[in-house]
């Protein structure tokens, strides 16, 4: 299955807000709605509407988010915070989290047309695994530094996790990865489990 390119409007109604899709919000009347609506879940729909939400949410295709679980269940520890330490660790989420790109679309977007430089040297693939002490900035043109500006400048911006660290000067803008996210500071209200449950019962 492809990486979802549709309205995302309709998908914050019927999974709730995913910050990392669009900065828009259901109105109160069409949450209030849906709920109503979808009043009897049943186990399997819960299991996939909280699968929807981390894919939608990280702008995953079925199969890049599969990939992950895999990944995530061979490594140690739970596998459900890794599986989100994983996501949380993606060059897109990283620039979207720091600020530098509105949602993680947009992330992508920088990433793709060469705007982004991971420690002195041009990264073009999104989901480059970021590590501690990696240094993430704007390529030193006027064009990369004003689309990154513009976003910085936004109103709807987020508040710096504690993993991160952003630094702003006039000529520079730059962030700097300290750790590996703390689950306490992931960007989404989800419960991982459910997740790992439901690619459980696939396999």
């Amino acid at each position: 299955m492809s990486r979802y390119r549709g309205p995302r409007f309709k998908k914050i109604r019927r999974l709730g807000i995913l910050p990392g899709l669009t900065n828009k919000k259901p109105k109160a009347g069409n949450t209030l709605r849906n709920k109503s609506f979808y009043l009897k879940k049943s186990q399997y729909r819960i299991r996939l509407e909280e699968k929807q939400k981390l894919r939608f949410h990280y702008g995953l295709t079925e199969r890049q988010l599969l990939k992950y679980v895999h990944i995530a269940r061979k490594a140690r520890g739970s596998t459900g915070q890794v599986l989100l330490q994983l996501l949380e660790m993606r060059l897109d989420n990283i620039l979207f989290r720091l600020g530098m790109a509105s949602t993680i679309p947009a992330a992508r977007q920088l990433v793709n047309h060469r705007h982004i430089l991971v420690n002195e040297r041009i990264v073009d693939i999104p989901s480059y695994r970021c590590k501690p002490q990696d240094i993430i900035m704007a390529k030193d043109t006027e064009q990369s530094k004003t689309l990154i500006q513009n976003y910085l400048n936004s109103s709807s911006r987020l508040k710096v996790p504690n993993h991160l660290t952003l630094h702003l000067s006039q000529y520079q803008f730059k962030g700097l990865v300290n750790q590996i996210i703390d689950n306490k500071w992931i960007g989404l209200k989800i419960n991982e489990l459910l997740v790992v449950e439901y690619y459980s019962r696939q396999s």
